[in-house]
Formats: C-alpha cells, structure tokens, sequence
C-alpha cells in the first residue's frame, strides 16, 4: 500500500502564490510518475502537472509558465509551487502517485483563491 499526504493549501488572493506537498510513504517502489490533480466544484477531476520517473514533467495548458512540479527522492515529496494564482484554480488539489502496482490518491488540500 501506498500512503500520501498533502499540506500546504489554504485561502490567497489573487496574483499570490502556495506551495503544496505532498509526502509518500508505504511501497513506493517502481514509480511511473508523481503528480498532481485538482477538482473545483461540478467539474471533473483534472491534471495539473505530473512529473515522470526520467524526470520529466507534464503541465496543463491552463497552469504553465504559473505551476512548477518538482520531486525531492530524498524525501519521497513532491512539491508544486504555484504562482501568480487566479480566481480559476480554487480547488481540492489532490496528489497521486502511480507505479507498477497500482494508482494512488492522498486526501486532497483545499485551495482557495479569493479577494
């Protein structure tokens, strides 16, 4: 089993920035990538920013150039930093982590951009 837990949400207002994390534990082994997801309220879960296990990384078109994803081995965390934060990206941020056994999903951390 896999264990994820996020932190790092929170109320800011537009143009802030957050930082979330997200610490795995359990059988994190043979990772395929780690990522992060958002749901805002009546809408589909969505991808964020997801990062492979070459290093490579994925963004929604909606986050880029905003969003940086970034993964700490050392300490099985995978961060996203998000700047200049608009109205639009309110949601529950949920991480995830997929390897050879299976698809895993933390709590999810509510993020609330607001004046």
């Amino acid at each position: 089993q896999v264990q994820l837990v996020e932190s790092g949400g929170g109320l800011v207002q537009p143009g802030g920035s957050l930082r979330l994390s997200c610490v795995a534990s359990g059988n994190i082994f043979r990772i395929n990538a780690m990522g992060w997801y958002r749901q805002a309220p009546g809408k589909p879960r969505e991808l964020v920013a997801r990062i492979i296990s070459g290093g490579s990384t994925n963004y929604a078109d909606s986050v880029k150039g905003r969003f940086t994803i970034s993964r700490d081995n050392a300490k099985n965390t995978v961060y996203l930093q998000m700047n200049s934060l608009k109205s639009e990206d309110t949601a529950v941020y949920y991480c995830n982590l997929d390897n050879d056994w299976g698809d895993y999903w933390g709590q999810g951390t509510q993020v609330t951009v607001s004046s």
